[in-house]
């Protein structure tokens, strides 16, 4: 679809091929392979002389609608869908890294993905140094010859931190190297890495990509040779998105944007009110004038997004108090859906990483993580104010 469309009909529009049956709505392709005409026709679509659809492991015409979509909205020249968002970033890794490369990542990332940073890549001989705050001289500072990869999330979870994608492309750039931007709090609804000098965007499109937990799904956006090489690893390893998960997601990102907008004002609402609490230490969201990369956030993202973490005094008991008083609030570790969630990182999402790593990217005992959904903002405060008093 041609790029002179906004994003919002992009959205709604983009890499749609409408069947023989002319349908209105996406169509649904549950089926394991496809048929060929003749010998000659397998053989060309098998070698990738002809291109067409051969097998769902790798080809299916609605994950592809789904990649070109996404491609279009995060301004990439290419997309590969995959099972899950941690897939997303194992076949990221897999395809383009090797035995003996080096990774640079903030410490600040996600619990499944230090996981596998500090836990499963080295035994494939990939060794990760964490970076402790977003400074670009502290991660130039890390790079070694071996180096190949910057990773980070921003904004980061749980505590929102922003990270200047342009100033990390440069240091990323000079080195030789890659950088990839996990975008799953922003989407490109509010951020478009890739505009600031990023190589790779990341997705778990189990979050707001589909926006109301439904399904699983990942994506790595980027560069049509980047996306090639992960291409092959999907069609070998077959970490791959199933048609039905990518025909949800489709359906998502048909109101991705405004539901982008309306959680980020029902976040930051929220988040003005948390600050006025007694019992909450701090409030760590990038749209309060408090938060320390307030700045930064505002020269690349649209809004300050809908995830909102607070620090309560007491520590656990006092942070599972609030949890366990929560009658609205979906107790659960998920994020990105229209119904509001809130966890405790240092149990959940984050519990699998030692208690030292938890301190050292700043996750205490005391922290909790709101993922802000569409109810009535006054109903949201009044569910966590039963809990903070």
């Amino acid at each position: 679809m041609s790029e002179k469309y906004s994003f919002d009909t992009l959205a709604v529009r983009a890499g749609q091929e409408r069947s023989q049956f002319n349908e209105h709505s996406e169509a649904l392709y549950l089926t394991s392979s496809f048929v060929f005409e003749n010998a000659a026709q397998a053989a060309a679509r098998f070698s990738g002389e002809e291109p067409g659809n051969v097998y769902a492991r790798f080809t299916n015409p609605t994950v592809t609608t789904l990649q070109e979509r996404l491609a279009a909205l995060e301004g990439a020249e290419g997309c590969i869908a995959t099972a899950s968002g941690m897939a997303a970033i194992l076949a990221m890794i897999m395809a383009l890294l090797k035995g003996g490369d080096h990774i640079v990542a903030s410490r600040s990332i996600f619990g499944a993905t230090q996981q596998l940073f500090g836990n499963i890549l080295p035994k494939f001989g990939i060794d990760t140094d964490f970076i402790d705050g977003g400074d670009p001289a502290a991660f130039r500072a890390a790079l070694k010859p071996n180096s190949r990869l910057i990773f980070v999330e921003t904004p980061s979870n749980p505590l929102t931190e922003v990270f200047d994608i342009a100033a990390l492309a440069q240091v990323a750039h000079a080195a030789g190297m890659l950088l990839a931007v996990d975008n799953c709090f922003c989407t490109p609804a509010l951020q478009r890495p890739l505009e600031f000098g990023a190589d790779l965007v990341i997705h778990s499109a189990t979050k707001y990509l589909d926006g109301q937990g439904r399904v699983l799904g990942g994506a790595v956006c980027g560069s049509k040779i980047l996306t090639e090489e992960i291409f092959k690893f999907l069609r070998t390893a077959g970490p791959s998105l199933s048609p039905f998960n990518a025909w949800v997601i489709l359906k998502g990102l048909e109101t991705l944007k405004i539901r982008m907008q309306a959680q980020s004002t029902n976040a930051l609402a929220l988040a003005r009110w948390l600050e006025n609490q007694p019992q909450v230490t701090r409030v760590f969201y990038p749209g309060l004038e408090s938060h320390p990369q307030h700045a930064l956030a505002l020269r690349q993202q649209a809004s300050g997004g809908a995830i909102v973490t607070f620090e309560v005094a007491g520590g656990r008991a006092a942070a599972w108090r609030v949890v366990d008083n929560c009658r609205l609030l979906s107790i659960t570790a998920n994020l990105g859906d229209t119904k509001t969630t809130i966890t405790h990182p240092a149990s959940t999402t984050h519990g699998r990483i030692s208690a030292e790593a938890r301190a050292a990217s700043g996750i205490t005992e005391g922290l909790l993580r709101i993922a802000v959904g569409l109810e009535a903002v006054t109903d949201i405060e009044t569910d966590l104010a039963r809990g903070l008093a």
